[in-house]
């Protein structure tokens, strides 16, 4: 099965100021939370435009049965391989915008794991009529979890700067909620660990991927554009290195296991000077 583009999913939401708190305290970030007026952070959109679909529409892992805007792909385990994030003007906490979504690819393929699916959504963010973000998302979908089938990949060790980080369970559950993910393995150890065969609860992609972007931000000033990569699952109660590189026209980053595996890549590029 191979699609193009189809019809779009439209939702529009207030960028409002109490789930912007609501993210600022689960990151426990210092200061004071982004307020009406202010710009929203890179990649805090993912708490907003919420797919609110009733438990009935759920499937086994808690996340919306395909067959909506994803097609149903006969695969039933979703993974996060990655996106990339371009941002042309900032959203305003305070106002409305618009989220225009669509599967811009669809396609069945066999590997050496086995037959999967490879489903990527476009998003695109407008505010008053305006171009603010564009985003699109590569989905995996899977028979059956993979299991690591081979030693992982190290993660580079030549960073210039490197930032530690730690997860609660307590963290999970809050980002789960603010962003309206149900996704189980996130919350529910029997279900992450009996049905699934992970370790324990599995940290989500996207929350690591905020993390490396509001470090490269601290790097870098605004961005233009990020981009990354799932590569090994986090668990809860692993502490891992955010760890950045600065070459000649972006920056490298990456997230680094207590056992030296990589866990994600991705780059930054810096927005043009004003």
């Amino acid at each position: 099965m191979e699609s193009e583009s189809g019809p779009a999913r439209i939702v529009r939401d207030v960028i409002d100021p109490a789930r912007a708190d609501a993210l600022h305290a689960t990151l426990g970030a210092g200061g004071e939370a982004p307020r009406v007026g202010m710009h929203l952070p890179p990649f805090w959109h993912h708490i907003y435009f919420w797919d609110c679909v009733p438990e009935r529409g759920l499937g086994r892992d808690g996340h919306p049965r395909t067959g909506g805007l994803i097609p149903d792909t006969g695969f039933p385990h979703r993974m996060w391989a990655g996106g990339t994030v371009n941002w042309y003007l900032p959203a305003v906490i305070g106002l409305e915008a618009e989220k225009s979504s669509t599967v811009t690819r669809c396609e069945n393929k066999t590997g050496r794991s086995g037959a999967f699916a490879i489903v990527t959504l476009r998003h695109d963010i407008r505010q008053n009529g305006r171009k603010c973000i564009v985003e699109t998302q590569d989905l995996i979908y899977r028979a059956e979890r993979m299991r690591q089938r081979r030693e992982p990949d190290p993660a580079p060790t030549d960073e210039t700067l490197s930032r530690s980080h730690r997860f609660s369970t307590v963290m999970l559950f809050r980002y789960s909620a603010v962003t309206f993910n149900g996704h189980r393995i996130h919350y529910d150890p029997d279900f992450a660990i009996s049905r699934e065969g992970y370790p324990g609860l599995v940290v989500h992609g996207p929350l690591l991927a905020l993390l490396l972007t509001q470090f490269a931000e601290g790097i870098l000033g605004k961005l233009s554009r990020f981009r990354f990569r799932a590569i090994s699952p986090v668990m809860h109660n692993e502490i891992v290195d955010a760890c950045a590189r600065e070459d000649s026209d972006r920056l490298t980053l990456w997230v680094r296991g207590p056992d030296g595996r990589l866990c994600m890549s991705a780059e930054a590029l810096p927005a043009a000077p004003a």
